[in-house]
Formats: structure tokens, sequence, C-alpha cells
């Protein structure tokens, strides 16, 4: 038997201990500290915008609408500046971050592919046509939450069953199968865009584009019910996730139904990117780039990728918004900026682990 070249150490029961608090600290920590840049990210973005506000006007707003002072003066505008229009869109931003980026946390450990996202899988496609199918027949599709959730959950499926192949899903055929499902709901969404009048046209074109402008107190609770669950079970299941990276035969002598367990992470996680992109239309790459950079913090448990991927993704769908508002005299569409970093990602990524994505 070949043995090692360098001598491995071997700790005690002890040392092993320690070494493990040691590392739980560690990620208590990173977890606080992604907690503090979310809230420097949110307060960032109540301040951006045409009309300048103060810190006194934040706390009076906030006294008043939160407390019921009566005895604070709040000036009319910088009320309905930031409790109308910059608070829920904060909101939907960053429920919207949380909501990608556990939806590919748990598509990556679902399907053992680096490379999958709501957007890669079929997921944001899918949501895009259901959307836009409410939008121009709203009387046979009533509720578009409902009808972007059942064509993504759709295009999940469609992508997954084309890719898999003698009882397994290899990577790269999961991927490829992703972008030819994503390439029909986005053609079907073109054909609506051609039959569409010159209103329903610029709807659907500028929704696509991805965006917070038209955000209100009804989509940020919207997405928030939706998403919030949704990330809980996904958190409560962290621990099975992990089982499923040994694979499926381990996982089943542990005493867990792989199959069983997939249909449901992939329920609510397509449920919460359909929400997202039901309301805020499509934004790519959040679910690739979050989860990287969590593992990058906080290894491969899923127990801490969870949770540490969904303030990764708020915080950064914070801070496009906030480039989004201040960059340019106009608004720049979300999805542009998200596509601006999250491309180059993706040729990084496959340059580090193509090899990986060609292991059947």
């Amino acid at each position: 038997m070949h043995k090692s070249a360098y001598p491995q150490k071997e700790f005690s029961p002890e040392e092993l201990e320690t070494l493990r608090a040691k590392r739980r600290v560690r990620r208590i920590i990173s977890i606080l500290v992604l907690c503090a840049l979310l809230v420097i990210a949110a307060m960032a973005g109540l301040f951006a915008g045409s009309y300048a506000l103060s810190l006194a006007d934040i706390q009076a707003v906030f006294a008043k609408r939160l407390f019921g002072s009566a005895s604070v003066d709040v000036p009319k505008v910088a009320e309905v500046v930031i409790w109308q229009i910059r608070m829920p869109r904060l909101i939907l931003a960053a429920v919207s971050g949380m909501a990608l980026a556990v939806a590919g946390v748990a598509y990556q450990g679902c399907f053992r592919n680096p490379l999958v996202e709501p957007f890669i899988l079929g997921a944001s496609s899918g949501a895009a046509c259901g959307a836009a199918l409410s939008m121009l027949f709203p009387l046979l599709f009533a509720q578009t939450q409902l009808t972007a959730f059942a064509f993504a959950l759709g295009g999940v499926a469609l992508s997954s069953w084309l890719a898999r192949s003698r009882g397994h899903t290899p990577p790269v055929s999961l991927v490829l199968s992703g972008i030819i499902v994503g390439a029909l709901f986005m053609a079907a969404v073109g054909i609506m865009k051609y039959l569409a009048n010159d209103a329903e046209l610029r709807e659907i074109t500028f929704w696509m584009l991805g965006g917070f402008h038209h955000a209100g107190w009804s989509d940020a609770f919207a997405v928030s019910a939706l998403t919030f669950p949704s990330a809980l079970v996904i958190w409560a299941l962290a621990w099975k996730l992990n089982l499923l990276a040994l694979g499926d035969d381990e996982s089943r002598s542990l005493g867990v139904n792989p199959s069983q367990l997939r249909r449901i992470l992939l329920f609510f996680a397509t449920l919460a990117a359909a929400s997202c992109v039901a309301s805020a239309g499509i934004i790519a790459w959040v679910g690739l780039m979050a989860p990287h950079a969590a593992r990058l913090l906080f290894g491969a448990d899923h127990r801490w990728l969870v949770p540490a991927s969904g303030l990764l993704g708020a915080t950064y769908l914070l801070f496009c918004d906030y480039l989004a508002r201040t960059l340019t005299g106009a608004e720049i569409p979300i999805g542009i900026l998200s596509a601006t970093v999250g491309a180059p990602f993706l040729l990084w990524l496959i340059r580090v682990k193509g090899r990986e994505l060609y292991v059947e």
C-alpha cells in the first residue's frame, strides 16, 4: 500500500474539540460581519438618490412609522421618499438577493454541480415566460406569482429530465440542458413580445432587464412571504444536503431518501427564485456567485453555506441597486450590473473547476 511521504499529524480528542470550537467561533464572527455589511449596504441605499436626506430625517421617519411618535416633525417629502419609495425598494432588493442565493445553494447541492443556478438551470427564464404570459393575458393568468412559479418549476424539471442519462446527471449535460430549456422559454417570450402592443412590449422589455424601480410594499411583502419560509426549510434540511454530497448510495445507507429530498429542496428553491423573478425581473448570476463566495469563507458545510449565501446575495444586490441609482443620471437596470460581474466570474469558475465538470 502506498504511504504518503509526509507524516500525518494525529490529534487527540481534546485537540480536535478545540479546533472545532475555534472554527465555530470564526464562522460565527464571519456571520456577524456579513450581517454588519448588510446593514451598512441598506443604510447606504437609504441615502442614495436624487433627493438628499439627512440622518435626522431618517430617524424621524422611523420614529413616526415604527413607534407612532407624533411629537416628531417630519417633512412630508422626506417621509414619502423614505417610507414609500426607498424602504420597499431596499427590502425587495435584499430579499431577492437572498432568494436567488439560497436557491443557487440548493440547486448546486441537489445536483452536485458547481455551475447551476436559477438562471443557468432554466428557472429564471421559465419564470420570465410565466410572468410575460400574465402580463399579456391577465384574464387567463391572473396570478403572476403562481404562473411564474409553475413555469419555473417546469423549467427545472425539464432541464433535469433532459440531462439525466443512465440513472445519473452529468454536470456538463445539466448545464447544456439548462441552456437549451432557457433558450426555448426566451423564444416564447420573444414571440409574446412580437404579439404585444406598444404598452405591453415596453412593460415586458423593461421588466426583463431586471430592477426595483417599481417596488412597492405589496411587492416586498409578497416576495418576503415566499422567500423566508422557503429559505428556512432549505436551512433546516441543510445537514441532509451535506449527505447528498456523498452520493445517493451513501445517503440511503445513512437513512436519507435522495429522490424525495431533491424534490422538496427543488420545490422550495424554485418557489423563492420564481417569486423574485416575478417581482423584479431576470437578475442573473447572483445564485452562482454568492454560494461560491460563501464556500471560500465557510467551506462546504451547508449548515453555514445557506445563511452565509443568503446574506452575501442580499448585500450584493443592495450594492448593485446603489450603483444603479448613483453611477449615472438615469437608473441602470440591475440585470446589466449583475451580468457585468457574473459573466467574468463564470469564466473564472470554468477555468478553475473545469476538470471537475467532466467527471461523469
